[in-house]
């Protein structure tokens, strides 16, 4: 691994209610088992958890986020939604951005989510920005164009203080919630790309970053993951949702 810190983070999707925060209790004593370990777990549940569970979590290890923000940091009137502050404000640490069903389902463009990112750094919210290729891109061997183009676009505005407060998530589009995934070596050739593409604007960002895989993360296939060298942990879909399976992840890497 290139940077100290695994980076674990559960996205709930639209799934949970208050009685899930009960399931947590495992992940908990996970975690205090573990306090000596290089690992970051970050829970992002739909909005109405966020402020029971930063509770439920305040004297632990794990932490919170969101899974979107609205991209103006001022209040308004913007019927639905809400910004970086206002998350902030309730318990949350990082706010995914760009994940894969809010540019299909909701057009989000690499433009939109630029000004996402600007206002959710200037809140003091940490990013995890979802990247990745749709199958027909990467059939046709365009896959690395595009998750260069989708990280240029959004993020290579900012400053190279700023990138601190990033995580960057590959997700192929064509593995998430189909069951299917990247092999180890698949990922690690577009991590690996990545890496090496931020170093050339700056070394010091390319090396510290922290990037994540995403896609039909299971216990199977974790350990193969992980083992890849820049491969820094994963962003988990469905199998978040079971604490045996998210945990059996996170202890992949441990080994």
């Amino acid at each position: 691994m290139t940077n100290k810190y695994m980076y674990f983070i559960a996205n709930w999707k639209m799934f949970g209610d208050l009685r899930s925060l009960n399931s947590l209790d495992s992940v908990i004593k996970f975690s205090k088992n573990n306090k000596n370990t290089n690992f970051r777990i970050i829970y992002c549940p739909p909005n109405t958890l966020i402020r029971p569970l930063s509770k439920r979590l305040k004297k632990t290890n794990l932490e919170v986020g969101a899974q979107n923000c609205h991209e103006s940091e001022n209040y308004g009137a913007f019927t639905g939604h809400v910004n970086s502050k206002m998350l902030k404000n309730v318990g949350a640490k990082y706010v995914i951005l760009g994940h894969s069903e809010r540019r299909s389902l909701y057009h989000e463009n690499n433009a939109s989510l630029a000004n996402k990112v600007n206002t959710s750094i200037e809140s003091g919210m940490e990013i995890v920005f979802c990247f990745g290729e749709q199958l027909e891109e990467r059939k046709s061997n365009r896959h690395f164009d595009v998750v260069k183009e989708q990280l240029s676009e959004a993020l290579f505005s900012l400053s190279a203080a700023s990138w601190s407060q990033v995580v960057l998530a590959y997700e192929p589009v064509w593995a998430i919630g189909t069951g299917k995934s990247a092999t180890a070596e698949e990922a690690e050739a577009v991590h690996k790309l990545i890496r090496n593409r931020l170093a050339e604007e700056s070394e010091l960002v390319g090396e510290k970053v922290r990037i994540l895989y995403g896609g039909s993360v299971k216990p199977e296939n974790a350990k193969a993951l992980f083992a890849m060298k820049n491969i820094d942990g994963a962003l988990v879909g469905g199998a978040s949702l079971d604490a045996n399976a998210f945990l059996a992840i996170c202890d992949a890497a441990a080994r």
